[in-house]
């Protein structure tokens, strides 16, 4: 049998095909034989990794991940309370980091920001990188994977598709559409953040690590509303912004241009294909209501990575049984924050009153008890853990 190109390959160069090709290296004793295939092209919404104007809220557990690749980001803001409120209905609660023992909640950092510092630890680890066109997997069969990029073909004994959309039908297409932007608040309140649920959708106020006073702003709205949004200039859009938010932070004064990005969830029941398997947006693709695409798409990341410890010791064994160990270990998460992030985008928006004001007596209750609310907390702050 004819010597493989590479033990693994990863497709897709974003923030959780970088964490994998770090945790990998870590384990194997040839990080040269792992390979990181990534785009060197736009995005799908215009950006390229180093100009993405994006920013990402990563829970305290990916923070630790982060920091222990030595790939923290220079620049973060902290969000150490979580303010979540309904408008229009009673109801609201307050999560703060001192309730679970921890320095923060979570961060703030700058999509161009984590890309480049993730890329400088992969570029030390010893993992070799090719940036081309989006590659491709062509065929497989049951020792080897094959690959194309740029026209050069390459066979690894894994392949890992780690961006992207998931290759599954839409399974819900939400009457929503996020609207990212920037801007500044007249009474900031530093590292909290804010949730708050609208008739059209969530409506999330993040610190910005720009300055002390921005803030990064998540508006999920109908496409109808985010239509006349997107045609209003930056001082109407500000005001309505304030209307939708209320006065906890003072004024607004949107100061970045406005982004739409339409919202649907896919969910691959699964994730394992022969010698394939599917991590992060690959794999799932869910609301961004709470934050958590990519903190599941990092667990992911280190479930893989573990799975795959003693096989990367020895690749002539069978890696099938990793994978088998992998998907098992990663449902039960997978599934529960897809539930999750699904209920909360539908729930306060389904135009009954009664169904709104149970989600309101629900925020009460959290508030209330913190036993109540400790659950849903945990789950925002690591994932579920077996």
């Amino acid at each position: 049998m004819s010597r493989l190109d590479f033990d693994v390959a990863i497709i897709g160069g974003g923030p959780t095909g970088c964490v994998l090709a770090l945790l990998l290296a870590r384990y194997s004793a040839h990080p040269e034989r792992i390979v990181l295939l990534q785009s060197g092209h736009a995005s799908q919404y215009g950006f390229t990794p180093d100009g993405d104007p994006r920013v990402l809220a990563l829970n305290h557990g990916s923070r630790v991940l982060l920091e222990s690749l030595g790939a923290w980001p220079t620049e973060a803001a902290q969000i150490q309370t979580i303010h979540v409120s309904q408008k229009g209905r009673l109801g609201r609660t307050v999560i703060r980091h001192s309730d679970f023992h921890v320095p923060q909640l979570g961060s703030v950092v700058r999509y161009a920001h984590l890309h480049h510092s993730l890329m400088q630890a992969v570029e030390a680890s010893g993992v070799q990188v090719r940036t081309g066109l989006a590659a491709q997997v062509t065929m497989q069969d049951a020792t080897s994977v094959s690959i194309v990029q740029d026209g050069q073909h390459l066979s690894a004994a894994l392949a890992v598709q780690a961006d992207g959309q998931p290759n599954t039908p839409v399974q819900r297409a939400y009457t929503q559409v996020a609207l990212l932007t920037r801007a500044r608040a007249s009474l900031p309140r530093k590292g909290w953040a804010f949730e708050r649920f609208t008739d059209q959708g969530p409506l999330a106020v993040l610190p910005h690590p720009h300055a002390s006073d921005a803030q990064s702003i998540v508006w999920c709205c109908s496409p109808a509303r985010a239509h006349l949004l997107q045609a209003m200039t930056p001082r109407d859009f500000s005001a309505a912004l304030g209307d939708m938010f209320g006065t906890r932070l003072g004024t607004f004064s949107v100061d970045g241009s406005v982004t739409p990005v339409p919202l649907r969830m896919n969910v691959r029941s699964n994730t394992i294909d022969g010698r394939c398997v599917a991590i992060g947006n690959a794999a799932q693709t869910l609301h961004p209501v709470a934050g958590q695409g990519l903190n599941l798409g990092l667990r992911d990341t280190a479930a893989l990575a573990i799975a795959c410890r003693d096989w990367l010791a020895d690749p002539t064994q069978d890696v099938g049984a990793s994978l088998n160990h992998f998907k098992h270990m990663r449902q039960p998460d997978r599934q529960l924050t897809a539930i999750l992030t699904d209920s909360m985008a539908r729930t306060f928006t389904s135009g009954l009153a009664p169904l709104e004001h149970l989600a309101g007596l629900a925020l009460l209750g959290m508030d209330a008890l913190p036993i109540a609310r400790a659950p849903l907390a945990r789950h925002l702050l690591q994932g579920l853990r077996r």
